[in-house]
C-alpha cells in the first residue's frame, strides 16, 4: 500500500513480484486486503483521525489502515489482528519504534467501537471529483462513488457466446449482454472451463466495444493498443482475421498467452500504434485508446492514489493521434470503434466530436447501436454509449467506458501524415 500512496504506483506492476513466492490461496489474500484497504482508506482515517496527534509516516498509515479495515470491515478476529499489526511494525527497522502506538491505537479503536457502516462512503480525490461534477453533477458523482465502495463482481465472457450454459457451469448470471457475472468470488483457474479454455475474465462493459463492432468470418480486424487482449479474443473467437497491436512486449505475452489457452489465433504485432502501418488496410479497427482508466475505479481503488490527473494532457494528446491513426488504417466504407474505459468526457465524447470534425468522410454509425440489450440510459447520443459503474445497480454495476461507433465513407480520406509533435 505505502508504494501506492507514496511513490504513486498501481497495484497491477506491484502485487505480482510481492506475492510470487505466496501460495495462490494467501496470493488471492494479500490482494483483497491491499485493494480493500485502499478503498476504505478514507473511511478508516476518519476512524484513526481522534487517536493521531500527528500524521504518521506512511508505512506506518497504510499499516493502521489495514488493520482498521480487517477490525471494523471486515470483522477479522480483533486479537489476531493487532497482534499482527504489532508485529509488522516491530520487524521493520523504520517502523520498529512506532509499534507501541500501533498497539495503542488499534486497542483504542478496539474500546470505541465506531459504527463502520454509518460512516460517509469514500469520495473521489479532488483532481477527479471536480470535473466529473463538472461533466455530471453532484447527484450522479456519489452514484459513481457508492458503486466505487461496493466493488465489483468478476464477469466472464464465453467462448462460444453461450451465457446459458456458461452460467449455468459456474453458478454465475447471465447477463443481457452476453457476459455471465459470479456473484462470489473464488480461485479462477479452478472454475469449469478454464483449463478447456471456454471463457475468459472480461467485464461486462468491456465486452461491448467488440460486441458492437460486430465483425463476422473472415474479415481483416485490427485491434489498436490490444493488451491485455479481451477484444482481441472476442474478436477471433468470431471467426475474424485478428491482427492486434501493441507497444507493450510483457502485456503482448500474456495476450499470447491467451489465446493459447482458449484456443483461438491472431497476428500479434509489438510496436507503436502511431508508427506501425499495413497497406492492405481493415475492413473493422476496434481503438481501446489508452486513458486514465477512471472508469475502473471499483476494481482497481488504488487509481485515485497513484495518479493525480497531472497526466491527462499527454493522454488527450495521444487518444486524438490514435483516433487517426484507426482512421487511417480503416478501408473505405468499414467500420471502427472507439472506446477508453475513463469517465472523462474529455477521453470520450470530446475527442469523438473533434475527429469527426478533423475528418469528413467519418460518420456515426448509428446502425451498430440498434441492438436489444443497450439500455436507454447508456446512449449519449445515436451512436455512443456512455457506461457508468452505477449503472446495473442491482446486478452489482459495470465499469465506466465510453463507446462510439463510426463508418469510414466509401471514398473518405485519412489523415496518414499525421505524427507526434516533436517535444
Amino acid at each position: 500500500m505505502t508504494s501506492v500512496t507514496e511513490e504513486r504506483r498501481l497495484l497491477a506492476d506491484l502485487l505480482p513480484g510481492a506475492v510470487a513466492a505466496l501460495e495462490p490461496a494467501d496470493r488471492a489474500r494479500a490482494q483483497r486486503l491491499a485493494t480493500e484497504g485502499l478503498r476504505w482508506a478514507q473511511r478508516s482515517d476518519r476512524v484513526l483521525g481522534r487517536y493521531l496527534r500527528n500524521r504518521p509516516p506512511d508505512a506506518v498509515l497504510n499499516l493502521l489502515r489495514l488493520a482498521v479495515w480487517e477490525l471494523l470491515g471486515d470483522g477479522a478476529a480483533p486479537h489476531g489482528v493487532v497482534d499482527a499489526a504489532v508485529g509488522i511494525a516491530r520487524a521493520d527497522p523504520d517502523t520498529n519504534r512506532m509499534s507501541g502506538m500501533v498497539n495503542a491505537v488499534l486497542r483504542n479503536v478496539l474500546r470505541a467501537e465506531p459504527d463502520w457502516d454509518g460512516m460517509p462512503v469514500p469520495e473521489l480525490p479532488k483532481w477527479l471529483r471536480k470535473p466529473l461534477r463538472a461533466d455530471y453533477g453532484k447527484t450522479v458523482v456519489a452514484a459513481m462513488e457508492a458503486a466505487h465502495a461496493a466493488g465489483a463482481p468478476l464477469d466472464l465472457t464465453p467462448k462460444d457466446g453461450d451465457a446459458e450454459g456458461l452460467a449455468a457451469a459456474v453458478g454465475g448470471e447471465a447477463l443481457p449482454t452476453g457476459s455471465v457475472r459470479l456473484t462470489e468470488r473464488g480461485q479462477v483457474t479452478s472454475l469449469p472451463g478454464f483449463v478447456g479454455g471456454n471463457w475468459w475474465v472480461q467485464d461486462a462493459a468491456a465486452a461491448l466495444p467488440a460486441k458492437l463492432l460486430d465483425v463476422r468470418p473472415g474479415e481483416r480486424v485490427l485491434d489498436l493498443c490490444a493488451a491485455p487482449g479481451g477484444k482481441t479474443l472476442q474478436l477471433a473467437a468470431a471467426g475474424a482475421d485478428v491482427t492486434a497491436v501493441d507497444v507493450s512486449e510483457a502485456r503482448m505475452a500474456r495476450v499470447a498467452e491467451n489465446l493459447e489457452r482458449v484456443g483461438l489465433t491472431a497476428t500479434l504485432v509489438i510496436a507503436d500504434a502511431l508508427e506501425w502501418d499495413d497497406a492492405e488496410g481493415f475492413d473493422a479497427v476496434l481503438l481501446d485508446a489508452p486513458c486514465s482508466a477512471t472508469g475502473t475505479i471499483r476494481r482497481h481503488p488504488d487509481l485515485p492514489f497513484a495518479k493525480a490527473g497531472s497526466d491527462l494532457s499527454p493522454l488527450l494528446e495521444l487518444q486524438a493521434l490514435l483516433f487517426d491513426r484507426a482512421v487511417a488504417l480503416t478501408r473505405p466504407g468499414g467500420r471502427l470503434v472507439y472506446c477508453t474505459c475513463s469517465l472523462l468526457k474529455a477521453e470520450g465524447e470530446d475527442q469523438f466530436a473533434a475527429a469527426i470534425e478533423r475528418h469528413p468522410g467519418l460518420a456515426p454509425d448509428e446502425e451498430a447501436l440498434r441492438r436489444e440489450w443497450i439500455e436507454r440510459e447508456w446512449r449519449s447520443d445515436p451512436a455512443m454509449l456512455r457506461l457508468r459503474p452505477d449503472f446495473w445497480r442491482d446486478r452489482g454495476g459495470m465499469d465506466g467506458f465510453y463507446i462510439a461507433a463510426l463508418r469510414k465513407a466509401a471514398g473518405g480520406r485519412a489523415l496518414r501524415d499525421r505524427v507526434v509533435p516533436s517535444a
